[in-house]
């Protein structure tokens, strides 16, 4: 049997993973060059991976985007969460021509809103739950995992395009 404070703890430790995983993003990216930023591609997609800024644009955005959703199911009752092409958004949001200081700026602005918002959350609001597109019912400790989650994967993929 699950405890109401293990859950807590737990709840705990991924918004402090949410701090986290930005923290060690500015480490990775304290001496990347803006040039370096945008001409080195993911390796394992050739000429079509993205590069630095792309991945940190793209982690902007969707912490936008996971924040909404996080809003609609404390707002909405089992509202049905929209689905996301990122690939597009990168496209048309010209990800590769903004400045990386200043994306990961805005990213820090998302992530302490994003923080504040899972930090202020009564017992009944983590009750709440809505449809996401690809995974069915998704409640708000699933919008908290998959966070910490997308984090740890684009923090290994933009390790993986300094690299080489």
């Amino acid at each position: 049997m699950i405890l109401d404070c293990d859950v807590a703890r737990t709840r705990t430790n991924h918004i402090r993973l949410m701090r986290d995983t930005l923290a060690i993003l500015a480490y990775i990216l304290a001496d990347v060059s803006q040039a370096t930023a945008t001409t080195r591609r993911d390796p394992h997609d050739g000429e079509k991976g993205w590069t630095v800024t792309e991945v940190v644009c793209h982690l902007r955005d969707f912490d936008r985007i996971f924040l909404a959703r996080a809003r609609r199911i404390v707002t909405e009752h089992e509202p049905t969460l929209p689905r996301y092409d990122h690939e597009r958004m990168a496209v048309e949001g010209r990800y590769n021509a903004q400045s990386l200081p200043l994306v990961l700026d805005e990213l820090r602005c998302s992530r302490a809103e994003f923080v504040a918002f899972f930090q202020a959350l009564d017992a009944d609001a983590w009750n709440r739950a809505g449809v996401h597109p690809e995974r069915g019912r998704f409640t708000l400790d699933d919008a908290l995992m998959q966070v910490g989650l997308h984090d740890a994967l684009h923090l290994e993929q933009i390790t993986r395009i300094l690299r080489g």
